[in-house]
């Protein structure tokens, strides 16, 4: 059997091969819009606070008055960065906590209760909501896009309930990819290192007349395991490959469809037991319609399937089938309405192992939603309200409703004040109802038939400021959370079998401020400042004394410092360096460390790059209780890129 270890690397070149030989004639084409010198020049401060963005009020607005504590990462952001996955892509926003556990488990969320089964945080790319119905979360691992086909990642810190639904709850993070038309041509990239070991990405764009363009890529890679706290191998290194299309049809002037696809493969070291192999792929059409200049319909449809096999633990097949429709039109003078309707449908079939179950291991749910929002003008470019609201009814608890309302004020041409308050839910997953540990009885903790869904009532004031080559933004909130998930003793004091319920509850607060300084035409500055406080208390009558011990795994500050710096010769340095907190109950101590990367681009068809990351220690820990803790390594790796 081939070593796992020389596999990814070998697909990687085939993949490149293939793709090379299927693609028509005609490298003469326009070059990727990406790596072109004008979208590689540096955005000034104004430009980058007029970006469009959607995810606040889906529909395009300008970033400087979104009322929301909204961030931007742009492709060249990522670009820069030296960041290998999307993970990795999200340590640059700074209103998240990012953490990463091993060689390819990651914590992700906003504004706390963070953890590898993180469930508060809905995450989408290009429309297509990327979580599992086993625990409302996202399993990292498998959520890859070639980062050079994003267009941007917009970060919400704050319920997002009210568009985009349950689990909208703490965040929201949208990746929205370019359209097939702005990456036109061959790119090839590839390199290797010391925790990268080896990856290799393929892109080849073009034209079917006049009014189709599509891309297609491959790529994979393999990373170097984790380490144990006393420097041992930890035994998760993996590799995976991917393989994806776009297509885009501008059928008319006001009809365009897009068709897009990923399939993916993989492979996943583990101490005991066999590999854990992760497969997967999805399918999304989309349709956008302009009735008028003042109304527009867009419809989407998607398939999902999933793949997880962990020996010794769980498998799970799981099939999503998704339809979305939307219509956002202007009422007179003042009102912006934008409302849809929506249906989910999934499939989940789990194999059971002795060491846990799921029960029945085969459920069908379903999912209908609607949502509302009126934008109301009540001074024009001036003072605007939104009003909106979500009902939706799943299979676990019926009808749910999310309200929320947002105003934002301009107070002159550089500053913006908004505030917001709303209420949104975290609604059951299997684990909360269908979860049993053993597999088989006796159980020590069973699922809890009655859970019903986690509130949030959010509150949020935050200020937006622009001038010059300087943007500051502040955003403060307080949330008060009822229902959260607890482990409760059905016969106390026996302290078995224990039922999940909805036993504690719980408060949020604190604030978030990032700076963005353009200290000359090639020298750029980020800063990020975040403190966030958490409390959890058991609710009369709970049996649960671990005042959210499993639900509330974050620091209490984090601090971010990015620099951008164009040099002569064609070089550039780029540098990220991040200060973060110690995590009390995990016991895992705070720690600061720096990313960067050089890049020579002799021409402007090539780069080659030098990246390092974790660069002021040997290894550190980011997450993980002492018992089960893995550390991360300093990882060096070389980076070429050609663009024809």
């Amino acid at each position: 059997m081939a070593d796992p270890r020389t596999v990814a690397p070998a697909t990687s070149i085939l993949l490149t091969l293939g793709l090379i030989c299927f693609a028509e004639p005609g490298f003469a084409q326009q070059p990727d819009s990406s790596a072109s010198a004008e979208a590689l020049k540096k955005l000034s401060i104004e430009q980058l606070m007029n970006l469009e963005v959607t995810s606040v009020s889906r529909r395009p607005e300008r970033l400087a008055q979104a009322a929301s504590a909204i961030q931007v990462i742009t492709q060249q952001d990522i670009r820069r960065s030296g960041a290998s996955s999307l993970p990795e892509a999200l340590r640059l926003v700074t209103n998240l906590q990012v953490a990463q556990v091993n060689s390819r488990d990651w914590a992700i969320s906003a504004r706390g209760f963070n953890s590898t089964t993180a469930n508060k945080l809905l995450v989408l790319i290009d429309g297509r909501t990327v979580y599992t119905p086993l625990y409302s979360g996202v399993f990292w691992d498998v959520q890859d896009v070639p980062l050079g086909d994003v267009d941007r990642i917009e970060v919400i810190s704050g319920p997002g309930a009210t568009l985009w639904g349950a689990n909208a709850v703490n965040g929201v993070i949208n990746v929205i990819t370019k359209r097939a038309r702005e990456t036109q041509g061959l790119v090839v990239s590839g390199g290797g290192g010391t925790e990268l070991r080896g990856f290799g990405t393929t892109r080849y764009g073009g034209a079917l007349g006049s009014h189709v363009n599509y891309r297609i890529y491959g790529k994979g890679w393999a990373r170097e395991p984790s380490v144990l706290p006393g420097g041992q191998d930890a035994t998760d290194d993996w590799h995976m490959e991917q393989a994806g299309f776009r297509l885009d049809w501008d059928a008319s002037t006001i009809n365009q469809v897009t068709m897009q696809g990923d399939l993916y493969n993989g492979r996943i070291s583990q101490a005991t037991a066999g590999d854990i192999a992760v497969s997967g792929g999805n399918v999304v059409a989309k349709w956008s319609h302009t009735v008028s200049a003042n109304s527009a319909v867009t419809a989407q449809l998607y398939y999902d399937r999933t793949n997880r096999n962990i020996p010794g633990t769980f498998g799970e097949d799981l099939d999503i089938y998704d339809v979305d429709l939307q219509h956002a039109t202007r009422l007179g003078a003042r009102h912006d309405v934008v409302w849809g309707l929506g249906y989910r449908l999934i499939n989940d079939r789990v194999a059971n192992s002795a060491l846990l179950a799921f029960l029945p291991p085969h459920v069908t749910r379903q999912w209908f939603t609607g949502f509302v929002q009126d934008e109301i003008a009540l001074i024009p470019d001036r003072l605007h309200v939104a009003l909106g609201t979500k009902v939706e009814h799943n299979d676990y608890t019926g009808y749910e409703i999310q309200p929320s309302g947002r105003v934002s004020w301009r107070l002159s041409p550089s500053g913006t004040l908004w505030a917001a308050v709303a209420r949104a839910l975290r609604t059951p997953s299997r684990i909360d109802r269908e979860l049993f540990f053993p597999g088989q009885p006796p159980y020590l903790i069973a699922g809890g038939p009655g859970f019903h869904s986690e509130e949030e009532l959010a509150y949020e004031l935050g200020y937006r400021h622009q001038r010059g080559a300087l943007a500051l933004s502040v955003a403060t909130f307080y949330s008060r959370y009822h229902g959260l998930r607890s482990v409760e003793q059905v016969n106390p004091p026996t302290p078995s079998p224990a039922v999940i319920a909805n036993g504690q509850y719980g408060e949020s607060y604190g604030a978030e401020v990032t700076a963005d300084y353009l200290i000359t035409k090639g020298w750029r500055v980020r800063a990020g400042h975040t403190e966030l406080r958490i409390h959890i208390w058991p609710n009369p009558g709970s049996t649960d004394t671990t005042r959210g011990a499993s639900e509330s795994q974050t620091p209490d500050r984090q601090f971010f410092l990015f620099s951008s710096l164009d040099l002569p010769a064609h070089l550039r340095l780029d540098a990220g360096m991040r200060a973060i907190d110690d995590i009390t109950r995990q016991q895992v101590p705070g720690y600061a460390e720096l990313n960067a990367k050089l890049t020579w681009q002799p021409t402007p068809q090539l780069d080659l790059s030098l990246v390092g990351q974790n660069l002021l220690h040997d290894r550190h820990a980011e997450f993980g209780a002492p018992a089960t803790r893995r550390e991360i390594e300093r990882g060096v790796y070389g980076l070429v890129e050609w663009r024809f």
